[in-house]
């Protein structure tokens, strides 16, 4: 896979960059890290989250005592 070795093309409009052009390798590989960055960042934030679960154990002897 390509790396960032190319120098990218950077486009301007009135001096101020506004685009910029490189290998579409490069391109799919920020894709892909940028899609691994926002996984991360869920994940960390359901591991902050409180759960409330308990034992499967105690749920089905829940249910046996209902007559489910």
């Amino acid at each position: 896979m390509e790396r960032l070795s190319e120098q990218p093309e950077i486009i301007t409009r009135g001096g101020k960059p506004v685009s910029v052009i490189f290998p579409i390798a490069v391109y799919e590989e920020l894709l892909e890290r940028l899609e691994d960055a926002e996984d991360i960042a869920y994940l960390k934030k359901a591991r902050e989250r409180k759960t409330d679960f308990r034992p499967f154990r105690e749920y089905l002897k829940e249910r046996e005592a209902r007559g489910v």
